[in-house]
């Protein structure tokens, strides 16, 4: 089950990364037809927000997964086993019930959207339920990692060493 996890975080990271890489293609798109052909776009702008929104959200998983969040290790590398142990599955759950609470709530705003049938101001007038989608399925996954993650640390796994400590940091 945990390589599962793992596999399904990887695979959002790829299709984050894939992602950002389509919104610099779409932004060097729109400077060059904005400055060189004087014809600006009326999607680049929206859709390299709504990438944007997916990629980063899709990448969570992946992040937690590489020990890549943003933390603050001062103390916790310098404490014992154990209380590393703890405060790492404090940690934990605390990233948790976060993703707990947006899937929950995340999900009540996307079933709103459906509902009503609320898009976007421009254009292209685009359902806000494709961008707010994204919130529930990245803290989903998120979330299935974060356990994934419990059960790693639980087993006896070794500890996550912080980023610029990671053999693969260069």
């Amino acid at each position: 089950m945990l390589t599962a996890i793992d596999r399904v975080s990887e695979w959002g990271g790829r299709l984050a990364a894939w992602l950002f890489f389509l919104i610099g293609v779409i932004i060097v798109y729109e400077v060059v037809a904005r400055y060189l052909f004087v014809a600006p776009t009326i999607w680049s702008e929206e859709i390299s927000r709504f990438l944007q929104i997916w990629a980063t959200y899709l990448a969570a998983a992946q992040v937690l997964k590489r020990r890549q969040l943003i933390a603050i290790d001062v103390l916790v590398t310098r404490l014992g086993r154990p209380a590393r142990i703890g405060c790492e599955l404090f940690a934990l759950l605390v990233i948790i019930v976060f993703c707990l609470v947006a899937v929950v709530y995340g999900t009540e705003v996307v079933v709103d959207s459906l509902r009503v049938g609320r898009s976007t101001a421009t254009m292209l007038s685009v359902p806000f339920w494709l961008s707010e989608i994204a919130i529930p399925i990245g803290f989903g996954l998120l979330l299935l990692q974060a356990l994934a993650e419990v059960v790693r640390t639980l087993s006896g796994a070794p500890l996550a060493t912080p980023a610029h400590h990671h053999p693969d940091t260069k």
